[in-house]
């Protein structure tokens, strides 16, 4: 296996860049995403306890932070795009619902204003 055949797991982008074994803080250049992760773990499964297959690995709780685990090994398929889909539809309605954080309150919005000038 080379880098040429693996993607990111977070936004698909192809690691060629980089060379294997990939260090614990490497990171994709594209989306500065850690690469070092469960999620990008062959043995990384969803549907079992501590979701890896390895029985012999410490459990890492966080799936998408570099960690040490020395049985690491990337997956040429970690990319899911239906996932990557799913997040960036999320982040959509997440900005819709709340916007970006420009906007101003208009006229109808009087007593919201006076609120927040009260913390200010």
């Amino acid at each position: 296996m080379t880098a040429h055949t693996i993607r990111c797991y977070r936004c698909g982008a192809s690691l060629a860049a980089l060379t294997l074994p990939f260090s614990r803080l490497d990171e994709c250049p594209s989306c500065s995403a850690h690469i070092h992760v469960c999620r990008m773990c062959e043995f990384f499964d969803a549907a079992v306890p501590k979701k890896c297959r390895e029985d012999d690995a410490e459990e890492v709780t966080e799936k998408e932070r570099a960690n040490f685990c020395d049985w690491f090994k990337p997956a040429p398929d970690s990319f899911d795009p239906v996932r990557a889909d799913k997040a960036a539809k999320a982040q959509t309605a997440l900005a819709a619902l709340f916007g970006d954080g420009d906007e101003q309150p208009s006229g109808d919005d009087e007593q919201l204003r006076r609120a927040e000038d009260l913390f200010r």
